[in-house]
């Protein structure tokens, strides 16, 4: 696992990265974050993943367009965005980020044994 979280460290801006369950337990991460606050974004995350999950295929019922399967989502805001697919999660500096090389990184790390 740590291996993983090491590849999402070295993304450029990369601030913390994590992994969580889907009930929002947080089972590891990296960074310079305290582990109550590493606790709570795990649950932030699996809520979002959630919540995404629900809009995803609610918006395919409803425009017939292919919006699921989820496969990840990001939210940026100030100076920060943070990237997730299936069970990990990236927090980055905005300004530094590269979308596409993120959630390349992201599936690789999230798909691999």
């Amino acid at each position: 696992m740590q291996e993983k979280l090491e590849t999402l460290m070295k993304l450029k801006g990369a601030v913390a990265a994590g992994e969580f369950k889907e009930n929002g337990e947080l089972v590891s991460y990296k960074g310079e974050m305290p582990e109550d606050l590493a606790k709570m974004v795990a649950m932030m995350c699996a809520a979002n993943t959630m919540m995404a999950k629900m809009q995803a295929e609610g918006f395919s019922k409803m425009t017939g367009m292919k919006w699921s399967p989820l496969v990840g989502w990001a939210v940026a805001a100030g100076d920060y965005a943070v990237c997730v697919e299936g069970n990990y999660g990236v927090f980055l500096q905005l300004n530094q980020t590269d979308f596409n090389e993120v959630f390349k990184v992201l599936h690789e790390v999230a798909h691999k044994g």
